[in-house]
């Protein structure tokens, strides 16, 4: 691991660790003010750190999403392409989560989507 993938890779572990605890403040403390989290299988756009918060409240603790990473590529800084495994009370998913982050190590972008 290079020192430039520090900062993505703190940012990527505290945002699971936050989300698996369904710890909505701490989550959003890895965000940037615009960011953006495109989820096709939701048919939504959430934009902002209240789109942020939307999301997760409807789909991580509602559901109590519970994610594992299973894979993660790091590429130029601030990009990671993250395989994860989705359980809670919608059953079992495969996801892909494509992150990018800012030079401070704040997600600025996701794109998540099912396999």
């Amino acid at each position: 691991m290079d020192e430039q993938d520090k900062p993505a890779l703190t940012a990527i572990h505290a945002f699971f660790a936050a989300t698996n605890l369904f710890d909505i403040p701490a989550a959003l403390a890895v965000f940037t003010n615009d960011a953006v989290i495109d989820d096709p299988s939701t048919g939504h756009v959430f934009k902002g750190l209240l789109g942020v918060q939307d999301y997760l409240e409807r789909y991580f603790v509602a559901y109590q999403t519970v994610t594992r990473m299973l894979e993660c590529e790091l590429f130029e800084a601030g990009r990671a392409h993250i395989r994860v495994d989705f359980t809670g009370d919608f059953g079992h998913e495969i996801g892909v989560m494509d992150i990018s982050l800012n030079a401070e190590g704040l997600i600025t972008h996701i794109h998540a989507y099912l396999e």
